[in-house]
């Protein structure tokens, strides 16, 4: 029967083969079929012959045509026919199918949509056909019945496009149907219909079958809907990454639950790379992506940005076209997210209203985090991102050798969190991945040898992580070993640094430490000085930080390297003998620097101390070197005045003076390893004393008597015999004033350091103390002489002789002796320092020097001033002795005793103070607790432990509460302004450890706002920091807005009305607002803080507007999720905004008819009224959105656009003529004066517009209200009434004046001069119409 059906086709005509397969049945017709499909022999040839005799001309034909269709289906999906086989069957289908006519291509999709419905597809081969049927059907111009209704061609594809769309499909076959669709012509309501199609499949697939599934949506992407298929991948993996780090958080056993984290993490990469590499093929595709995540910037980021969403971007900076755009964006919402953050924080207002979300750093780490998981194509953007950061955000300029930021105090604290995020990415991946840990390292140590100009702390600062993270591995590592080649051209800061960051690997690695060694050495010899000061600060901080006697010191090198690290290096090459020789080695060069400049010498002197104290064993060798340099300055004679050689320690070269040797700083250097010798080295000595340490014995005692005898030799001095008395020339343009200059400046540092030795050698001797007193009246003349003579030079030394050469820690015990010692056999030598008034501000005043050093540099001059533990101890003594004597003995007690010129003790006590708790938040944050707990002794250690940082500064708050309320109840003419200023100060710095929830917080803030209600003073610094600190806490309690408008109301009571005929009723809210501080200083105040609320505002409008756009893009893919949610927090900031904005609105009306002064507060309020009506014009936008999503406006805003239109356009009219008006009506002034002075204010007006920018805001506000009430259909414009100082105006007197003077110029000039004058009028009228 087969052969005949054959042989029948090959017939010219088919007659004969239609006639022949009319007598069959379907079924078998079926049977033949699947017979010669399963054996595979000529399958084609049969059902070629078979469509030949089945014309779909004819009915039986068309028919026989549709079952021989659905039978080949059956056997397609049944899986009994061999692949090539099928495929056959297929494309020979394929083929026919544009012959079928309507409604039977309606029926076979139909059965294909069933087939999916009914899950009846076993392989899902057939599933190539349907594009072709689809397509054919599209291109059918016949009326077909499908569905319930007759539709053309292109509808029946939609509706069987929707029912497809709307069944369920099987997991196994999603994939093929995904990939069917790209071989369909689909219009962009299809292809949405599909996309949404596959997307709710993804969370019903198995991760493994994600990844293909992607692929196929990707392909089809490129027929359109392109962000709707980025946004849906990436809110599943958002998603995803949520729910597993939810589980991880909640529960251990998580993984038994959903898929192993790795797993999905390598799922992502593969999606990764899959839309990477299908936007090298679709640019338009990487366009779209960009444009989602920009637009999803405005609303909530962390809709749009997840760690999937920023290890996609990452990787598409590998395509060159996209680099750059995506590391933009990127820092872009680094930056936002840092600055949202802190805006956040800074607002209780904001808190309530917006919950605080992950912040994009956490989400990058997280990125690092996960890019361990074969995430190859993501570190490179990751480095190339850290990097990027760092160079962008890290400090970018150096004053006096620190590096400092520019800008606002937001912006910066932004920059630092930014490049602390650069290093933190480059940090991580340096541990995680080994590949790339070279070009890490290659990178920092190239910009910390080219960047010589701009500061590069915080690349050292990584370079010192990754070290102590990896000494083993970098111990080898030849770009490290380069890099010193560089040390004796980079600045001295730098390879101090440099030098601090490579100490745990010379402690390992021998070969580095002696590339180093023959660096240093080089360096001592070279011609530059900043390369000898490089090589002395190199030998010396090998010297401190290494302790190469012994083993390895406790406090400075255990760091968080191991010390079996250290130990397998040190213990099995190096032996004693070789290290006390690699040691003198190093002192031996160091001993050629003795012959250097002033400046190398002097950092060999700061250095030899802490290496003395580090390495016990070379005390002989340092102490024998310092007393030789010692011997060459000092006069051995014992009655020869003075004792030392001052003229050999300058050097004159040319017509220039230098200072060769700095005999103040040897002389402490020598005095502070005396002291330690004692203290440290004789006590272990006793009883065991050999040769060797008699001889070092003989030379401390020598030393001892030298510094004996310069102390009682100076004290005899007088000024003549240094040849500096009072007529002595001290001018710095004169060699001889600027080498009397030098040598005052060395006598004074020689006395401080000798009264520092008295003190410590002197155990409360009542000879030393006077010796001590003696030695400050010396002191005291010279800098009272310098001070008097110096003239314009004096700046020039202050810095010099700002840093004292006492050390921190004798400053402290002296201070301790001076103001709390009680002691009673310390009491009649106490007595001598004490009653000398001078020497006690001297102190104080040297502990401010120190303090405001470490908060200018970060750490002090002197001995333990590079340690932060030392330091904080050190603060904490200072500032608990200047805490006891200040509220012991109040400033108003010690004033009225005494009248000295100067600061009161007690006002150097609390600037004291005011500066140690400032630098304690700067430097020791986290110890705050501990330094808290050192001021106060509250009771036992389990007492003090339950005690927080909030009620321990409360109860400081409340000392210093106390002695501000004193003040304020004192009389106006006895008010310190300074004191009460350092008042406000300290109560600001300790109010910041509050915390804003306490009902400590609460206190303080109803009791600023007590004093700024009750007490009235005229003081504008005073009532400016006050305000400030209510402003600061007020904001973290609730929105200022109400204090404002409070505020707003004194302001215009207290200066009157524009208009002079109307008497104002002044309210007395804040007593602090007088006729002295309402203008400019309560205005400027209250301008500045409505700025910020503006601020708020404004950030908030963004917000809701991007929420907006967020819903309208959901509800375009998932219109049933979208609505329930969004919608009442968005309601609640609506309502919010508008209750600020109203209040704003009433501050304003009450400013804008304020007589205020011409200057800062009328400009400044005429930018901030250009920024509300903005903000207005912002919020009316936002509504015009609102409107397009049949949503309505709610009352609320016609309140707030009434009472716009009511309360502040027609005021700022009148606000504008008044401005304009007092800049031309100015009674005292002469005509000429007028006519210059309305010339530089025409001219200013032109230059910084303020006026014209207002008028254009109103317009454009008024504007977008008339588009809103045509959308709204609601009359919004009904309050609004143009100004009439803006319509045209003649002034009759003016035109008077203008005509009188025109007729005597026509009489006097004739009748060309008269047509002149007719030419300019026209002129003078529109000038006049537009100024008015």
């Amino acid at each position: 029967m087969d052969l005949k059906i054959l042989s029948l086709a090959t017939d010219k005509t088919t007659d004969k083969l239609q006639e022949f397969l009319q007598t069959l049945k379907a079924d078998e017709l079926a049977c033949l079929l699947q017979n010669q499909a399963v054996k595979g022999r000529a399958v084609g040839t049969f059902l070629r012959a078979i469509l030949k005799g089945s014309p779909c001309s004819e009915e039986d034909g068309a028919l026989r045509r549709y079952k021989i269709y659905s039978c080949c289906i059956q056997l397609v999906e049944s899986g009994d026919l061999q692949q090539d086989v099928a495929s056959e069957i297929i494309g020979l289908l394929m083929l026919e199918v544009h012959h079928f006519p309507g409604p039977l291509l309606v029926d076979l999709a139909n059965d294909f949509v069933g087939a999916v419905r009914e899950d009846r597809l076993v392989n899902g081969k057939s599933l190539e056909l349907l594009p072709i049927i689809l397509t054919a059907l599209a291109t059918t111009k016949e009326v077909l019945a499908c569905g319930k209704g007759d539709l053309n061609g292109k509808e029946c594809k939609r509706q069987l496009i929707d029912t497809l769309c709307s069944v369920r499909w099987a997991q196994r076959y999603t994939i093929q149907l995904t990939s069917m669709f790209k071989d369909i012509h689909l219009t962009p309501e299809e292809m949405n219909l599909v996309v949404a199609k596959v997307l709710t499949m993804f969370p019903k697939l198995n991760l493994q079958e994600i990844p293909p599934l992607v692929y196929q949506l990707l392909v089809l992407s490129s027929k359109g809907s392109r962000r709707s298929v980025l946004d849906g991948i990436i809110a599943f993996f958002r998603d995803l990454d949520r729910q597993h780090s939810e589980e991880q958080s909640s529960d251990e056993l998580s993984e038994l639950v959903t898929a192993p984290a790795d797993e999905l993490h390598h799922v992502e990469g593969t999606i990764i790379l899959h839309i990477v590499f299908a936007i090298k093929l679709d640019c338009e595709l990487g366009r779209e992506l960009l444009k989602h995540l920009k637009a999803g910037q405005q609303g909530d980021p962390s809709k749009c940005l997840c760690p999937f969403s920023i290890a996609l971007l990452l990787s598409l900076t590998r395509i060159q076209r996209f680099e750059e755009q995506v590391f933009d964006l990127l820092k872009t919402s680094v930056v936002k997210s840092f600055k949202d953050l802190q805006l956040l924080q800074g607002s209780k207002f904001l808190q309530t209203l917006v919950p605080q979300r992950t912040c994009v750093s956490a989400m990058i780490l997280e990125v690092v985090k996960n890019s361990v998981h074969s995430w190859d194509h993501v570190t490179q953007g990751l480095i190339e991102f850290g990097f990027i950061l760092m160079d962008s955000y890290g400090p970018k300029k150096i004053l006096d050798g620190k590096s400092v930021e520019i800008g606002s105090s937001l912006s910066k604290m932004t920059n630092q969190h930014a490049c602390k995020l650069g290093a933190n990415i480059l940090l991580e991946t340096f541990k995680i991945h080994e590949m790339i840990r070279q070009e890490i390292l290659e990178q920092v140590l190239n910009r910390v040898v080219t960047r010589t100009s701009s500061p590069i702390s915080h690349f050292l600062d990584l370079f010192s992580d990754i070290i102590m993270y990896a000494p083993l591995i970098l111990q080898n590592c030849s770009k490290v070993t380069e890099t010193f080649d560089y040390l004796s051209f980079l600045p001295l800061q730098t390879v101090q640094g440099l030098l601090k960051a490579v100490q745990p690997l010379l402690k390992i690695s021998m070969s580095m430490r002696d590339s180093l060694i023959l660096v240093l050495r080089k360096a001592m010899f070279a011609s530059q000085l900043d390369a000898r000061k490089s090589a002395v600060a190199g030998f010396l901080l090998l010297l401190k930080n290494f302790k190469v006697l012994g083993s390895l010191p406790s406090s400075q090198c255990t760091q968080s390297i191991g010390v079996t690290q250290v130990h397998v290096d040190v213990h099995s090459r190096y032996s004693a003998v070789a290290n006390e020789t690699f040691c003198l080695e190093i002192i031996d060069s160091l001993k050629r620097c003795l012959g250097q400049q002033a400046d190398v010498r002097l950092m060999l002197y700061e250095g030899f101390y802490d290496a003395l104290r580090r390495n016990s064993q070379l005390a002989s060798s340092i102490m024998q070197t310092l007393f030789s340099q010692l011997k060459q300055f000092y006069e051995p004679e014992p009655d020869l005045l003075p004792p030392l050689k001052l003229g050999a320690c300058v050097l004159t070269q040319g017509s220039q003076i230098f200072l060769q040797e700095p005999l103040d700083h040897l002389l402490s250097c020598i005095q502070h390893c005396l002291a330690w010798y004692k203290s440290r080295v004789v006590p272990l000595q006793q009883g065991d004393e050999g040769e060797e340490e008699e001889e070092e014995e003989e030379l401390y005692h020598e030393l001892d008597d030298m510094l004996e005898s310069i102390t009682i030799r100076m004290i005899k001095s007088e000024l003549e015999d240094f040849e500096l008395d009072k007529s002595a020339d001290f001018s710095q343009n004169t060699n001889v004033g600027v080498k009397n200059n030098i040598c005052a400046c060395l006598i004074m540092g020689v006395c401080e350091v000798l009264i520092e030795y008295n003190f410590s050698i002197g155990n409360f001797s009542k000879s030393k103390f006077e010796e001590i007193l003696s030695l400050f009246m010396c002191y005291k003349k010279f800098s009272d002489i310098l001070s008097e003579k110096a003239g314009k030079g004096k700046a020039k030394l202050a810095s010099k002789a700002s840093d004292s050469l006492l050390s921190m820690k004798f400053v402290s015990d002296l201070l301790t002796a001076l103001f709390r010692d009680s002691i009673q056999s310390h009491e009649e030598s106490l007595s001598i320092l004490r009653s000398s008034s001078e020497f006690m501000h001297y102190a104080v005043n040297v502990a401010l020097q120190k303090v405001q050093q470490l908060i200018r540099t970060g750490h002090m001059s002197g001995p333990d001033g590079q340690n932060p533990d030392k330091i904080f101890q050190n603060l904490c003594d200072i500032t608990r002795v200047l805490l006891w004597r200040y509220t012991s003995i109040p400033t108003s007690v010690e004033e009225s005793g005494k009248k000295e010129k100067g600061k009161s003790i007690s006002l150097l006590c609390l600037e004291g103070l005011q500066k140690t708790f400032s630098a304690v938040q700067q430097f020791y944050q986290p110890k705050v607790q501990q330094f808290l707990q050192a001021l106060d002794v509250m009771g036992t250690e389990e007492e003090e432990a339950g005690v927080t940082v909030t009620q321990r500064a409360s109860f400081q708050i409340r000392q210093f509460q106390r002695s501000l309320l004193n003040l304020l109840s004192s009389e106006e003419e006895d008010f310190n302004s300074k004191e009460a200023l350092l008042l406000i100060s300290v109560l600001s710095t300790l109010s910041k450890l509050l915390e804003p929830t306490s009902p400590q917080f609460v206190q303080m803030l109803s009791w600023t706002s007590k004093i700024c209600k009750e007490y009235s003073r005229e003081d504008a610094s005073f009532c400016k920091s006050l305000m400030n600190l209510f402003f600061s806490l007020h904001v973290l309690y609730k929105s200022p807005v109400t204090l404002l408008r409070d505020l707003s109301q004194d302001i215009h009571g207290q200066l009157g009305d524009i208009d002079q005929d109307v008497e104002i009723e002044k309210t007395d809210h804040f007593a602090m607002v007088n006729l002295r501080t309402a203008a400019p200083t309560v205005c400027l105040l209250v301008l500045s803080q409505a700025e910020k609320v503006l601020e708020e505002v404004d950030w908030l409008i963004t917000k809701i507007k991007g929420s907006l756009n967020q819903e309208t893009l959901s509800d375009e893919t998932t219109p049933e999720d979208a609505s329930s949610q969004a919608v009442p927090p968005t309601l609640l900031i609506e309502k919010a905004i508008i209750m600020q904005l109203g209040t704003l609105v009433t501050f304003f009306h009450e400013l804008v008819q304020t007589a205020l002064p011409s200057g800062s507060c009328v400009d400044t309020l005429l930018k901030d009224l250009s920024k509300i009506y903005s903000t207005l014009t912002a919020l009316v936008k936002y509504y015009l959105q609102v409107c397009q999503s049949s949503r309505r406006i709610p009352n609320t805003v016609e309140k707030l656009v009434k009472l716009s239109g009511s309360h502040l356009t027609p005021v700022c009219y009148s606000f504008i003529s008044y401005v304009q008006n007092k800049s031309s009506n100015n009674p005292k002034c002469s005509e000429k004066e007028k006519a210059a002075a309305s010339t530089t204010m025409a001219k200013v007006l032109r230059e910084t517009k303020p006026i014209p920018n207002l008028v254009f805001a109103i317009e454009q506000y008024e504007k977008f209200l008339i588009q809103l009430s045509k959308k709204s259909k609601v009359n919004l414009m009904l309050h609004m009434k143009l100004s009439t100082s803006r319509d045209f105006k003649i002034k009759g007197s003016v035109l008077d004046m203008v005509l009188r003077e025109d007729r005597g110029d026509e009489n006097e000039e004739g009748t060309a001069s008269a047509h002149t004058q007719q030419d300019r009028e026209p002129a003078k009228k529109r000038r006049k119409k537009c100024l008015s």
